[in-house]
C-alpha cells in the first residue's frame, strides 16, 4: 500500500468474460482478489461510466472476491452506446437489475456485498430493495436516488451557482427547447444520426458536468471532458437516456421502500461539499434505512478525497470478516 493513498496496490483480474444478457447485449465482467474470498460487486456510476481498475483497490485482495462489470452499452460491454445503431430501448434500470442477478447466478454467488457511488448508488439501492436476500452488506460513496428533484437540481438548480456555464449548457439545445426539459432535449440530440450533432451535445454536456465539480479541490479538473471520445459519448448518451426517464423509478420510491433494506448493514460515505449530489439525499436515506451509518466527509465533494477513500476502505475492511 502506497504511503500517500489509503488504497490497496493495483491488482489484475484472474478471470473475465462476456455475459449474454439478451436483446443482443453482452455485458463484460471480471473477477480479482481471492477466489475463496468474500464476494463483492462493484457497481459503477454514470450511468455509463464503465468500471475502472482503481475500483479494485478499495478491497483487501486477500479477503475479497471482487466482481466488476460494465453496465449495458458502456465500457467493454457491447454494443457500445457511442455507436448510434446501439438500441437504448433495452437499457433501463429494470434491465440492469436483471443483469446483476444473471451475473450472480452465472458466477455461483449466493450473496454479495455491493459497493458503488453516484449513479451506482441508485442502482445498488434498486437492486437491494428488489433482492434483499442476495445482499450481505452495502457501502456507498456519494449517495443518489435519481429522483426527478435531484435531476432537476443538477441540470437546472445548480445553474444558480454557475450561471454563465449553465447558460452555455442551455444554449446547447435548439432554441425552442431551452425553456423546457433540457435533459430530454439532450437525449434527443444524442440520438441524432448526424455525428457532428452528437459530438457537440457531448461536449456541451460534459462542460456543464465539469463546471458543477469545478470548485472541488480534489480529482481531475475535467473528469467528464477528459475521457476518451467514445467513452465520453457513451456516457452522455446513457446519462441523458436514464435521466430523461427519471431512471424509470417512481419519484421517491427508493427512499419510500428503504425499509426493505432492514437487516442489511450499510455505510454511506458522503462529501459535505458535493454540489452534484447534495448531502440531503444521503441524510434522508440514513434516516429511512435502519441499519445504515452515515459518514460525512468534511473535505470532499462528488470527486471524493483521500479522507473519503480512507473511510470507504475502512468500511470494506470492517465488513470483510462478516
Amino acid at each position: 500500500m502506497v504511503d500517500d493513498d489509503p488504497l490497496y496496490p493495483p491488482i489484475e483480474p484472474y478471470e473475465q468474460g462476456m455475459l449474454d444478457v439478451g436483446d443482443g447485449n453482452l455485458v463484460h465482467w471480471e473477477i480479482c482478489g481471492n477466489p475463496r474470498g468474500k464476494p463483492a460487486l462493484v457497481v459503477h456510476g454514470g450511468p455509463g461510466s464503465g468500471c475502472t481498475p482503481r475500483a479494485r483497490q478499495f478491497f483487501d485482495p486477500a479477503r475479497y472476491r471482487v466482481v466488476l462489470f460494465d453496465q449495458r452499452n458502456c465500457g467493454r460491454s457491447t454494443p457500445h452506446a457511442s455507436d448510434p445503431a446501439a438500441d437504448m430501448r433495452h437499457n433501463t434500470t429494470r434491465h440492469l437489475i436483471a443483469d446483476m442477478e444473471r451475473l450472480r447466478t452465472h458466477l455461483g454467488i449466493e450473496r454479495w456485498l455491493l459497493y458503488g457511488g453516484s449513479w451506482g448508488s441508485t442502482l445498488i439501492l434498486a437492486y437491494a430493495e428488489s433482492h434483499s436476500e442476495r445482499v450481505s452488506e452495502i457501502v456507498i460513496a456519494g449517495v443518489t436516488t435519481t429522483r426527478r428533484s435531484e435531476i432537476d437540481w443538477l441540470y437546472k438548480g445548480a445553474g444558480r451557482l454557475f450561471p454563465e456555464e449553465w447558460e452555455r449548457f442551455r444554449a446547447g439545445v435548439p432554441e425552442g427547447e431551452r425553456d423546457g426539459d433540457l435533459v430530454a432535449a439532450y437525449a434527443r440530440l444524442m440520438e441524432s444520426h448526424d455525428p457532428a450533432v452528437r459530438e457537440r451535445a457531448t461536449a456541451d454536456w460534459c462542460a456543464w458536468e465539469d463546471a458543477v465539480l469545478s470548485q472541488e479541490p480534489n480529482g481531475s479538473p475535467a473528469p467528464y471532458s477528459d475521457r476518451p471520445p467514445a467513452a465520453r459519448q457513451a456516457l452522455v448518451r446513457i446519462c441523458a437516456h436514464y435521466f430523461s426517464h427519471g431512471a424509470w423509478l417512481a419519484e421517491g420510491a427508493l427512499l419510500r421502500d428503504a425499509g426493505r433494506l432492514a437487516g442489511i448493514p450499510g455505510v454511506l460515505v458522503h462529501g459535505r461539499f458535493d454540489v452534484a449530489a447534495v448531502l440531503g439525499t444521503a441524510w434522508e436515506l440514513a434516516r429511512a434505512w435502519p441499519d445504515a451509518r452515515l459518514v460525512i466527509v468534511e473535505d470532499a465533494g462528488h470527486k471524493g478525497s483521500r479522507t473519503e477513500r480512507r473511510e470507504v476502505r475502512a468500511a470494506l475492511d470492517a465488513f470483510a470478516g462478516r
